[in-house]
């Protein structure tokens, strides 16, 4: 039974930083796993934000938070992090962890098999 647990979110000031967890379980890091962040704001798509290849450490981020946002893993504790600096308002959104891609690209959202219930991420 795969299980994906986030924490982190809360209310922040434009400019400040928040982390994000992202507990799994049922799950191994490694080979062909890949791992994700979604976000979805009130009358929005959900984005991709995004994606964590754990065996082969690679990584993709979307063009809007290139440079403020960073997707890494700790192994030993099978948990997953983003790490969001630089916040502004229009990250405000309900952020949600993703795990095994079955088919589409890294951040498609379509693809993912298993989802956390996510955590509130406000900036004002």
């Amino acid at each position: 039974h795969v299980q994906l647990v986030e924490s982190g979110g809360g209310s922040v000031q434009a400019g400040g930083s928040l982390r994000l967890s992202c507990a799994v379980s049922g799950y191994t890091f490694g080979g062909n796993s890949m791992l994700a962040w979604f976000r979805q704001a009130p009358g929005k798509e959900r984005e991709g934000v995004a994606a964590l290849s754990p065996g082969f450490g690679a990584t993709v981020y979307a063009d809007s938070v290139k440079g403020r946002f960073t997707i890494s893993q700790d192994r030993a504790r099978n948990t997953m992090y983003l790490q969001m600096d630089k916040l502004k308002p229009e990250d405000t959104a309900m952020y949600y962890c993703a795990a095994d891609l079955r088919r589409g690209g890294w951040l498609s959202g379509d693809g993912y098999n298993y989802w956390g219930q996510g955590t509130q991420v406000t900036v004002s």
